[in-house]
């Protein structure tokens, strides 16, 4: 003879019907839940990424403001390793600028890491022959009113504009304190020292490797 079934048993199905909607309605929602931050994140990271792009073409125009070129930078763009010349063990990026298909410059990210208070990034840009354009720091931590001398008097850095391996000598790329042709900021040597070295040392890299650069 059969048993009827207690509606009020722990077991029965009247019970676990609601018990099973419930976690199925929990496992809707966190797949959901992740699907929105996923997006999100992606929205995101690709809303900074354009802000990064942004953010470095206006250097670079700002760079070459005056020189003709008709390529996208960011686009015309390679990345290299070169730890001894360029100070740093990671990948940086190297933006070419031509006209017509011809080279015309060069914009080098390079790092000084000798800075006072840690390491500088700094842009280079470089003319097809070899002369400078124009040096911009981009990050840096030195100390506001000592070591941040490049801030405070732009015409510092205005003043590699023009200058080569050639004007001045190779050894005399170093500050005055150094028995070099550059000038340090009031009251601050380490800092001035360092981004010298590192503008020359990217002038070296660009010699040694210019037709490569522009393959």
């Amino acid at each position: 003879m059969d048993t009827p079934s207690n509606p009020g048993h722990p077991g029965s199905p009247a019970l676990l019907r609601p018990a099973l909607s419930r976690a199925l309605l929990l496992l809707v929602l966190g797949v959901l839940a992740a699907l929105l931050l996923t997006l999100i994140d992606r929205a995101t990271r690709a809303q900074v990424q354009r802000n990064e792009q942004a953010w470095i073409a206006e250097r670079l125009q700002r760079l070459l403001a005056g020189q003709h070129y008709d390529n996208d930078l960011l686009a015309d763009r390679i990345v290299i390793t070169a730890p001894d010349l360029l100070g740093t063990p990671r990948a940086v990026p190297i933006y070419r600028a031509r006209l017509a298909g011809e080279p015309k410059a060069v914009v080098m990210q390079t790092i000084a890491p000798d800075g006072y208070r840690g390491p500088l990034e700094i842009l280079v840009a470089i003319a097809v022959d070899g002369t400078l354009l124009g040096v911009q720091v981009i990050r840096h931590q030195e100390t506001p009113g000592l070591g941040d001398g490049f801030e405070r008097d732009p015409r510092w850095l205005r003043s590699f504009a023009g200058r080569s391996l050639l004007s001045p000598r190779q050894q005399r790329w170093s500050v005055r304190q150094d028995g070099g042709d550059f000038d340090a900021f009031t009251g601050a040597t380490i800092t001035p020292r360092a981004i010298v070295k590192a503008v020359r040392r990217s002038l070296e890299y660009y010699r040694a490797n210019q037709h490569r650069l522009f393959d």
